[in-house]
């Protein structure tokens, strides 16, 4: 089903991007946007990952420059009977996280400094166990893709904005005017296209990340805490870069801009809830069942959770 969900999702971005193309450069424009989506879809789907992480400046980490983090997500993924993803950093203040990769042989988790330093160790690992929900559940790919292409649609009609696309050499019978309405319309079709990822997937990856850590109240705690900062905490680069905002576990934009207008993700207090109530049907709290991960003991906010915002010792 999530490969049929893929390619209904590649077709319409790609129609949607001949739409722009025919707006700028009536029907030559379209056929050159078919070919540019087509090259593109292809593209996405063995870089995408690449391109997403680059452009929020994500580093590699390994045991050796992030002992406890990496051997975090090593246990988690072997809880959840997963390949060893690869495990990426981003130097923001913002707490947050996602999953990317085109299948769990060539997946990857990205978590901000941000969420190290904010967050205790229970709370960590109910959020990366989220992110590995989604790599099991083969979510990343529809994510990453759409992020991709939803992103260049917005660009391509900014362009032809720009640039005065429509004119009279192209034979546009749309004019001026459509390319106003086109630099309108296609930021928020790449709005709806997040949408049309199905809000369940994150209900689905809030169940899967709280069986395969066992803490359902730890991961409601970081839901809670990663909400309440994100509203706070500006994150710039999804801010350049709404498209993406799908990808993470709580979106990142500050809803001061219009791309807020529609909701990437279910409502913060209605994932809560459905945790909670899972913890009830898995026995009390639901807390105490995930594995004591790194040095095993308890701790408050973990290693990685001092007061000054340096590299410590997650590199």
């Amino acid at each position: 089903m999530n490969y049929v969900r893929t390619a209904i999702l590649l077709a319409g971005l790609t129609a949607l991007f001949m739409v722009v193309g025919f707006a700028l450069g009536g029907r030559g424009g379209m056929m050159i946007a078919f070919l540019v989506a087509a090259g593109m879809n292809l593209f996405s789907y063995w870089n995408s990952d690449k391109m997403v992480l680059r452009m929020y400046g994500a580093r590699e980490v390994d045991m050796a420059t992030a002992p406890e983090f990496v051997g975090m997500v090593a246990e988690l993924a072997q809880r959840a009977n997963l390949p060893m993803p690869k495990v990426y950093l981003m130097d923001n203040p913002q707490p947050n996280a996602f999953a990317t990769g085109r299948n769990p042989q060539n997946a990857a988790v990205a978590a901000t400094t941000g969420l190290l330093q904010a967050l205790n160790r229970d709370e960590i690992a109910g959020v990366m166990a989220h992110e590995l929900a989604h790599v099991k559940n083969h979510d990343t790919l529809t994510m990453t893709i759409t992020a991709t292409i939803a992103g260049a649609i917005s660009m391509l009609a900014n362009f032809g904005m720009f640039f005065g696309g429509g004119n009279r050499e192209n034979n546009n019978p749309f004019g001026f005017v459509s390319m106003i309405l086109m630099a309108i319309l296609a930021p928020m079709a790449a709005m709806v296209v997040q949408m049309a990822i199905s809000r369940s997937r994150e209900y689905e990856a809030d169940k899967g990340g709280a069986e395969i850590c066992g803490q359902p109240l730890a991961l409601a705690s970081a839901l809670a805490k990663i909400a309440g900062e994100a509203h706070r905490v500006p994150n710039y680069e999804a801010e350049g870069h709404p498209a993406t905002a799908h990808m993470f576990i709580i979106n990142p934009l500050s809803g001061a801009r219009m791309d807020n207008l529609f909701s990437t993700h279910p409502a913060t207090e209605n994932r809560i809830a459905a945790l909670q109530e899972l913890a009830q049907r898995m026995g009390g709290s639901g807390l105490g069942r995930g594995p004591q991960i790194a040095t095993g003991g308890a701790m408050p906010r973990g290693p990685w959770a001092g007061g000054a915002r340096k590299r410590g010792p997650w590199g």
